[in-house]
């Protein structure tokens, strides 16, 4: 039996599980090692809006909270059991909308691997397959090749092109839109990436 929340998503090396206050180290060492990679692509707050967590631990005590109200889904992402970046289910909306979107950065030292595609994939299914959401969208700065890429191996198709979208890096940022619905991918986003004698999706509640 699954749940929605908390959750441990499971996929031969790759483990999604929920952002913890006892990754503070190995977060802080892959931020630090990847900041000229990252930065670019981080979102900021513009003047006047709501200040930002200042520490790893309000952090973690911020999205732990937006988990616990059903906003948001924070996934640290394992590969071989090291720390190696995240996957956040943001702005989730129930109701007639039953939509969310999805963000993600992973360490360098695990690019080119594949890992970011599956990962994504494997929140998506979650998304759709037990905590019931219809729609999930990707926004990706144009200049974004490594996220592009993502999207585009899992065939998740651009709907459109948003000016000024998100407050990105210091300044307002035009965005390309990605979007799936459940009814695309009947048996799974996973599935459909797979390459024959790939991995199964096993999914362990906490």
């Amino acid at each position: 039996m699954t749940t929605e929340w908390p959750v441990r998503l499971v996929d031969h090396e790759v483990t999604l599980r929920p952002l913890a206050a006892s990754d503070h180290d190995a977060w802080r060492r892959a931020r630090q090692r990847n900041a000229a990679w990252l930065v670019p692509w981080d979102a900021t707050v513009p003047p006047g809006g709501e200040a930002r967590p200042t520490s790893f631990k309000q952090l973690v005590r911020r999205l732990s909270r937006q988990a616990r109200q059903g906003q948001t889904y924070p996934f640290a992402l394992e590969v071989g059991g090291r720390f190696a970046g995240q996957v956040t289910v943001n702005n989730i909306v129930r109701g007639s909308a039953q939509f969310a979107s999805v963000g993600y950065w992973l360490d360098k030292n695990f690019a080119g691997r594949g890992v970011m595609p599956r990962a994504v994939a494997m929140v998506i299914d979650h998304c759709f397959f037990t905590a019931g959401l219809h729609r999930i969208e990707i926004a990706i700065r144009p200049e974004n090749s490594n996220s592009l890429r993502v999207v585009e191996k899992l065939g998740i198709r651009e709907i459109g092109y948003a000016p000024m979208y998100l407050h990105i890096d210091g300044a307002w940022r035009d965005h390309r839109i990605y979007a799936i619905t459940k009814e695309e991918v009947p048996d799974g986003l996973l599935s459909r990436l797979r390459a024959s004698g790939g991995a199964a999706n096993n999914v362990e509640p906490q």
